[in-house]
């Protein structure tokens, strides 16, 4: 059809009109729209009366009235300890050391009295509060009973003594009262120092600190792993990882820094001390993980101890191959009939040190290997001559290299 014809054709309402139109056609749409949304709200209200009601969600609260009372007990302890030293260390009013000592005494003794009532009615986290208030203040009475009556002994030996009286009275005073748990771990505290300010204050050298540090290791393992309170468990295992880290350290670099043979048996023995240790706790701890680490540590502190004798009478090439031969002899532990997780640790332990031979030994195997190639720029200048020439064109002859194949030789045996 012709474009004149279409136009004719096509109906166009007037604006007034088709404006009533569109607004009828909205006031109905709204009209469709309210009667769905007040369906929606019905649907609703008979779907929330058919479901059981939601219990209400308690609002949890951010801590327990039990565990504020005892933030503000230790709180309070604190303060009144810092407030002991204070009185005891510094001048108040007209009373000398002499006047502030007793009368510290005095507090000390209804300190640690205070707690027999409070467990009787029950209030324990108070009676602990005291005990530690009091415990603090028989510290401060030894040093009071130092500076009036014994200046003239020396500070370290005095320091000794009373840390082995003040733990033997805090654990005499907890097996007394029974039920507090805050003077055992302090008489551990306390333990950790008699033997080796004992020891400084003798004046004994290197070796005897870290055979005191040790001793007193061992003693904090025995005691973690025969105790069964929680807190004296906890607190022996730090000890016990503390003073043996440092006493460990200290006999590492003894037996390294040996230049004799007395020297060398003197830092085994150490080593030895502390490899009987972990390989005790290895033994003894129940849970599995714990002792095959505890088994790796004292198999390896065990090679250690060894290899370390030799080496200071055979020269420097044999230091590696005299530790190798070590490693290998933790293999024959392996076939006693020891505890799955001991055997397993001493077998992680030579493998290590096994593994660490194999680096040490790898320098000399990569330039044995890639040496040659460097001959590939100079195949004019001649034969070489001897072996270490034709492998060392360009790279360097490894140090301590002549018992790398005895050494290999040895891991290929095993």
């Amino acid at each position: 059809m012709a474009r004149a014809t279409l136009h004719g054709m096509t109906h166009l309402p007037p604006p007034a009109e088709e404006l009533r139109t569109l607004d009828a056609e909205l006031w109905q749409l709204d009209a469709r729209r309210a009667q769905l949304l007040a369906r929606r709200a019905q649907l609703i209200g008979l779907l929330q009366q058919a479901l059981p009601p939601a219990p209400p969600v308690p609002r949890r609260p951010e801590t327990t009235a039990p565990r504020v009372q005892n933030v503000l007990l230790v709180l309070g302890g604190v303060l009144l300890t810092v407030a002991a030293i204070a009185f005891t260390l510094v001048s108040w009013g007209h009373l000398g050391i002499a006047g502030r000592s007793a009368v510290l005494a005095t507090v000390t003794v209804a300190v640690l009295g205070a707690p027999v009532p409070l467990l009787k009615r029950g209030l324990r986290s108070t009676a602990e509060a005291l005990a530690g208030l009091g415990l603090a203040l028989t510290v401060l009475d030894a040093y009071a009973l130092h500076e009036v009556a014994l200046t003239a002994t020396d500070g370290t030996g005095y320091a000794a003594v009373a840390a082995a009286l003040l733990a033997g009275v805090w654990w005499g005073y907890g097996r007394g009262l029974g039920s507090l748990r805050i003077p055992f771990p302090a008489a551990l505290a306390a333990a950790q120092f008699p033997l080796l300010l004992g020891v400084v204050a003798a004046g004994a050298g290197p070796y005897a600190i870290t055979a005191a540090l040790l001793l007193t290791a061992g003693f904090d393992t025995v005691v973690a792993l025969r105790t069964s309170a929680r807190s004296l468990r906890v607190a022996a295992a730090v000890g016990a990882y503390g003073t043996g880290g440092w006493g460990v350290a200290a006999a590492c670099v003894l037996s390294w820094e040996a230049a004799g043979p007395s020297a060398a048996a003197r830092a085994a023995a150490l080593l030895a001390l502390a490899a009987a240790i972990a390989l005790y706790a290895a033994w003894r701890v129940p849970q599995q993980g714990l002792a095959t680490g505890a088994a790796v540590a004292g198999g390896l502190l065990l090679v250690a101890a060894l290899g370390g004798v030799p080496r200071t009478s055979l020269p420097g090439v044999w230091t590696v191959p005299g530790y190798l031969a070590c490693g290998v002899g933790l293999l024959w532990a392996v076939r006693d009939p020891l505890p799955e997780p001991v055997r397993r640790g001493v077998a992680r332990a030579s493998a290590s040190v096994q593994a660490l031979a194999v680096v040490w030994a790898l320098p000399l195997v990569v330039v044995a290997l890639l040496g040659p190639v460097g001959w590939t720029g100079r195949v004019w200048s001649g034969a070489p001559s001897d072996l270490r020439a034709a492998v060392t064109v360009w790279a360097p002859w490894p140090a301590d290299a002549a018992a790398a194949p005895g050494g290999g030789a040895g891991r290929a045996g095993v």
